[in-house]
């Protein structure tokens, strides 16, 4: 009499017939390269590589460069060291790296912080027709540099105004008028910005505020506020890059001499100025590559400092 085979062990029909092997897994497919994602892609990236890399490239290799004897020659870092050094480039170029810095901290303190109180308005449950004023908030950003120049000339001239004092001839106010009218018209941006992330906060987080006994100013500023310290970074940094990018308002208003005495002078109209040449001032296209060089290391060493500094303190200030 045989005995049963032990259980989980299984036993062919036919005697003395091999163990049965097991099928060898599927050849895992190949993934299909997406096509179409390089299409949609290509043109984009064509575009800034021709519009934005090479002409940045190219200025970087521009300015270690210098004209010798009619022959582009390399010189490494002497331009560096000219536009430094020499009595007149050096003062021009400093003169122009601080009007930008006034320029950029008007924007600072006053277009953002304005920005910030006009998107908690238009955040307001209460507040009814806020589609109607956040157009109109916005809509000088949708106009031409040179018709809110003229516009604004128009506005604080002493002949045709209503200002008796020539704000933009005098040395004082120049910069500053300049500044506020930039900010008339992009304080639409940052208020854009500031009520997408106001509107998107759950409604739950200031009722609960409501309850425990906060009014509206503490709500904003201890329940709010923290949350969009991210937005005010970002808000900061697009600032920071476009005031130091900033020429066209003042070529508009006050021409690449960017008077009165080039106190209004910024990077933008000195570059115009060194690479293209005005009047009596011969161009030169090594030099004014290294403005521009110049400008993108300064706009580089904010944005370097916004992602190691600002940036790291927020998220840490989240977790």
């Amino acid at each position: 009499m045989t005995s049963a085979p032990p259980e989980g062990i299984g036993i062919d029909a036919t005697a003395g017939s091999e163990p049965a092997v097991a099928p060898a897994p599927a050849a895992r497919p190949r993934r299909r390269f997406r096509t179409h994602l390089v299409v949609f892609i290509a043109p984009a990236a064509a575009i800034y590589t021709i519009f934005m890399v090479y002409p940045l490239l190219d200025s970087l290799r521009l300015s270690l460069y210098a004209p010798v004897d009619g022959v582009q020659t390399f010189v490494g870092l002497d331009n560096f060291v000219h536009l430094l050094t020499d009595d007149l480039l050096s003062d021009a170029f400093w003169n122009a790296v601080w009007n930008n810095l006034m320029f950029f901290a008007v924007h600072f303190f006053v277009q953002n912080p304005i920005g910030l109180l006009l998107a908690a308005l238009l955040a307001a449950p209460t507040l009814k027709g806020r589609s109607t004023y956040r157009t109109l908030l916005f809509l000088p950003t949708t106009l031409s540099v040179v018709i809110v120049g003229f516009i604004w000339q128009l506005i604080i001239s002493p002949v045709w105004g209503f200002v008796e004092t020539p704000l933009l001839g005098q040395s004082s106010t120049a910069l500053v008028t300049l500044a506020l009218m930039s900010v008339w018209q992009y304080i639409g941006i940052p208020m854009i910005l500031f009520y997408a992330v106001l509107i998107s906060i759950p409604d739950e987080l200031t009722e609960a505020a409501t309850v425990d006994g906060a009014g509206a100013w503490a709500t904003f500023w201890r329940v709010k506020f923290p949350l969009i310290l991210p937005t005010v970074g970002i808000v900061s940094v697009i600032t920071y890059v476009a005031n130091l990018n900033a020429f066209d308002l003042i070529y508009t208003v006050k021409g690449a001499l960017a008077g009165p005495d080039f106190t209004s002078d910024i990077m933008g109209t000195l570059f115009f100025r060194t690479f293209f040449g005005f009047q009596l001032q011969q161009g030169s296209s090594t030099m004014g590559a290294t403005v521009a060089t110049m400008m993108f290391l300064l706009i580089l060493a904010g944005v370097l400092l916004y992602f190691y500094g600002w940036q790291r303190r927020v998220e840490s200030y989240q977790l």
